[in-house]
């Protein structure tokens, strides 16, 4: 098997998971209250603690990796 079919296959795995944790991330918050329509009471703006910021924290490795990989794809094919 190709080292290009390995980053494929890397990257894709990498991109699904990306998707479920922002999907993770957004599941606790009001939508309308993300798009700044009133309603929530509560400021969007707040600290992150616990398995939220564990989530964002990883978020942010997660596209860099993706990012990283789909330059070092570009490289090799």
């Amino acid at each position: 098997m190709p080292f290009e079919n390995y980053l494929n296959l890397a990257q894709l795995v990498i991109s699904i998971v990306l998707i479920v944790v922002v999907l993770l991330q957004t599941r606790g918050g009001d939508i309308g209250a993300a798009f700044g329509a009133g309603g929530g009471g509560g400021s969007s703006f707040r600290t992150r603690r616990g398995l939220e910021k564990t989530l964002f924290q990883l978020t942010i490795i997660l596209a860099f990796v993706f990012v990283a990989m789909s330059a070092v794809s570009v490289r090799y094919s």
